[in-house]
């Protein structure tokens, strides 16, 4: 790989052994991925919960974080995905002091590395959202999605360890999503059906995800009537990351790359429909109507301040069922403006419970689902149902309303 001469001094050690170590590391990724040389990023987010570091993560960090040398820090703005503990609520959940204890080390190693914090996947709602053509280093699959298609920034799928190095070098290999020739459609669909509310854009972001299944697979869609808001579209690109691993995709006069057909060069890619079939085919996977529910989950992504005011609509004058939970996840400034409007208080009120800065996929799902006798699972959201699966619960999906009554009523409604 080709390197400018801070690269080579940071390669050399001669800012210090932490840089030293990422460059080694993203020298390794960018050979893997045969990159001709780096790229200069804005901004780093890092996934990182105490489920997936584990011990050895967490020690590998403190080491980092613990050198004397001030070259340690990042290089340029650096933020979290959420976290796997909510510190002030995790006991009643059936998470452990080691859970915790894990959590709150990682914390301060962060904070001495100079890492914000931020504890969210909606980073792009929230903190601070890249703009077309901006090159950054993200870590979460909807993240990095929703900023390449709805943005136009430029990012591959960061793991934990690379993200920490593009943020302790301020770069990262020029391979993938930051190259033109990879950002080009490669499948194109045509929507038959018009998607409704945020479960109707999961479900189709999950069916073309799954067709299109492959991380370099770009899909071009056609069809869309109107331009989605910033939820649905959230919902939409984090369905079709976790169905079909895509990090892009582009939706022709709506997102910012792709004004025509010809701009994303998909003029003569073989045209696959999306029908009413293909939604109800991928909606009759789960749970139905009658089905019992043991917890219901607003998670995955995290809730934006709009979603929050739309569940404590839904949860006035209503109680829980005494066999059912029901836990909403958001990030911390939506947090606290929730809790500065009421909208916490109304959604507790009926023996739910927000968590703060977490969301529940990452939070030891498995066991917090074992301690509790949490079996059968319901969500609105498309992506969360698909990795939940994986952790043993019985997932069904359903419309934000349908959740809300259904929890209220212990059943599927």
């Amino acid at each position: 790989m080709k390197l400018d001469a801070k690269e080579e001094a940071m390669l050399a050690g001669d800012l210090g052994r932490p840089k030293q170590w990422a460059m080694h590391h993203m020298v390794k990724v960018g050979r893997m991925f045969d990159a001709d040389d780096f790229v200069q990023i804005s901004q780093a987010h890092m996934m990182a919960d105490p489920e997936s570091i584990g011990s050895a993560g967490l020690e590998f960090v403190e080491d980092i974080a613990d050198n004397p040398e001030p070259e340690r820090r990042v290089a340029v703005p650096m933020i979290t995905d959420p976290r796997g503990v909510d510190l002030n609520y995790y006991r009643p959940l059936g998470q452990t002091e080691d859970m915790a204890d894990i959590e709150r080390r990682f914390i301060a190693a962060c904070g001495k590395l100079g890492i914000l914090m931020t504890n969210t996947c909606i980073n792009y709602q929230t903190i601070m959202p890249p703009v077309l053509g901006e090159h950054v280093a993200f870590g979460d699959t909807g993240v990095v999605i929703y900023c390449n298609s709805a943005l136009g920034a430029r990012s591959n799928f960061e793991g934990g360890p690379s993200a920490l190095a593009a943020g302790l070098t301020g770069r990262t290999p020029r391979y993938g999503l930051h190259l033109d020739r990879f950002r080009q459609g490669t499948h194109r669909f045509v929507v038959r059906q018009q998607p409704e509310g945020l479960t109707g854009w999961g479900t189709l972001g999950a069916v073309i995800g799954a067709k299109a299944g492959s991380y370099w697979a770009v899909p071009v869609i056609e069809g869309i009537e109107r331009v989605p808001n910033s939820d649905e579209m959230k919902h939409f690109g984090a369905a079709m990351a976790s169905y079909g691993s895509t990090p892009l995709f582009h939706i022709i006069g709506i997102t910012p790359e792709a004004p025509t057909l010809a701009a994303v060069g998909a003029t003569n890619l073989a045209v696959a429909d999306i029908t009413s079939d293909d939604l109800a085919q991928f909606q009759s996977r789960f749970g139905a109507r009658g089905d019992a529910v043991d917890l219901v989950v607003f998670a995955a992504p995290q809730l934006s301040l709009a979603e929050m005011q739309t569940v404590a609509d839904l949860c006035d004058g209503r109680e829980l069922h005494d066999t059912t939970a029901m836990i909403v996840c958001t990030s911390p400034s939506v947090y606290a403006d929730s809790a500065r409007l009421g909208l916490v208080t109304r959604i507790e009120a009926t023996g739910a419970k927000v968590l703060e800065g977490t969301c529940f996929y990452n939070q030891y799902a498995r066991e917090i689902g074992e301690a509790n006798g949490w079996k059968r699972l319901l969500s609105n959201s498309a992506k969360i149902v698909n990795i939940l699966g994986g952790y043993g619960y019985n997932t069904a999906l359903a419309p934000m309303e349908k959740c809300v009554a259904s929890a209220c009523a212990g059943r599927i409604v």
